[in-house]
């Protein structure tokens, strides 16, 4: 029986590797829209080992698609232990900042799941924040520096969730990590110093001056490096809690800043 052409390329991407050839192959067809150059760019891009998700320009998260763009980070399925505890604790119109936002998808997601929010994205890496741009429109404010600099002063004590996927990776196991990511994604946006938690103190230390009483920190982590990374933030003067969510294996800490 002859290979269909969906068949035929996913031979081709199992051969390259690809251990969900037949997804990856619908997706890619789709993309190609017919067009059998672009196709075959496409094809081309994935097999020589640039993620699937730069390939297609988005990721998907959360029920929807982020875009993304070379270089910024790739948006996972365990952020959204992240999404689903700040969710809990938001209504509509709350403030929010999305810290170390990427390509913004832990904003986009909170805004779908809560409605509309007075949200601020922030990245220190411009590329990230240009793409964060695009996917959030006109439905927050998007802004580049390093952490809390440039914040609003209007957020100022008055944060009710500050949602967190700071880079917890430490500087020598990115070595270990997937090619696809390690090769790919931007260095700024997975190390996080010599235990991974070097963001992590900074954000502690700093956290209060811009959470309200009764607002909180949701931070994404390992599990291995919660109990450090919460007793960070109980320092602070914040009572603390682990989250864990077996289903995309993802851990934070919520840190509550005591009304």
């Amino acid at each position: 029986m002859a290979l269909t052409a969906r068949d035929a390329l996913a031979a081709r991407l199992r051969s390259g590797g690809s251990v969900f050839a037949e997804d990856e192959a619908d997706l890619l067809l789709a993309a190609g829209d017919g067009d059998a150059v672009r196709l075959r760019g496409l094809v081309q891009r994935r097999l020589a080992g640039e993620p699937l998700e730069y390939v297609l320009g988005w990721a998907a998260f959360d029920g929807h698609r982020v875009r993304v763009t070379p270089g910024v980070f790739v948006p996972r399925a365990r952020t959204r232990v992240v999404v689903t505890e700040a969710a809990r604790r938001l209504r509509r119109y709350d403030r929010v900042v999305d810290l170390c936002c990427g390509a913004g998808a832990v904003a986009m997601a909170l805004l779908e799941r809560v409605g509309a929010l007075d949200l601020v994205a922030a990245d220190i890496d411009p590329d990230a924040t240009e793409v964060a741009a695009e996917n959030l429109g006109d439905r927050g404010i998007v802004v580049t520096g390093n952490l809390f600099d440039p914040l609003p002063t209007r957020f100022c004590g008055a944060v009710d969730v500050l949602a967190v996927n700071a880079p917890y990776v430490p500087t020598d196991a990115i070595a270990t990590m997937p090619p696809e990511a390690r090769d790919h994604e931007h260095r700024v946006a997975l190390d996080g110093g010599a235990d991974g938690l070097d963001l992590h103190r900074r954000i502690a230390a700093g956290a209060a001056d811009w959470v309200r009483r009764g607002g909180s920190v949701v931070i994404e982590v390992s599990a291995e490096q919660a109990p450090v990374s919460a007793e960070l933030f109980r320092t602070a003067g914040f009572t603390t809690d682990v989250v864990r969510d077996d289903d995309v294996d993802g851990t934070c800490v919520v840190a509550t800043l005591p009304a």
